[in-house]
């Protein structure tokens, strides 16, 4: 009689090699070509909406899934996209740094939170920022291999 194979948990430790790609078939982020990942699940190292897809999957299995932009990093949000002042943008971010249409920007925030967003839109009076997820309104296919689970 054989030993059953183990099966990720909600508190299991794996080691896995993962991928994450856009509808497209571009590679966002992969462990296939590199040393294997190891986590703790339940801990915030994977979002919680992939962990969902390990559990119940026994120790060996390769398997991908589709998700769409609801199930994975949601839809756009336009009021995510926002317009500020030149002066509020410059106040917020670093100083003297030359910024770009598409360059990923971090801002403060009140109580020494951090905002970052893409910056759309750049002029002498106003910049245009989107705060969603990059991801956020694509569908991504998760592959994930499972090494060992303990």
């Amino acid at each position: 009689m054989t030993t059953p194979l183990p099966l990720v948990t909600a508190a299991s430790y794996l080691t896995l090699h993962y991928r994450l790609a856009c509808e497209g078939g571009g590679n966002m982020l992969s462990t296939f070509d590199d040393k294997p990942a190891t986590l703790l699940l339940g801990q915030g190292q994977l979002a919680p909406f992939l962990e969902e897809r390990l559990l119940g999957l026994a120790e060996g299995t390769h398997q991908s899934f589709t998700l769409s932009a609801e199930e994975a990093f949601g839809a756009r949000n336009p009021e995510l996209l926002q317009s500020l002042s030149r002066a509020m943008f410059d106040a917020n971010t670093k100083p003297d740094q030359d910024y770009e249409v598409g360059d990923l920007i971090e801002l403060a925030g009140p109580n020494g939170g951090r905002f970052i967003g893409i910056l759309q839109e750049i002029d002498d009076t106003s910049a245009l920022v989107d705060f969603n997820h990059p991801l956020a309104g694509q569908a991504v296919t998760f592959e994930v291999k499972i090494l060992s689970v303990l």
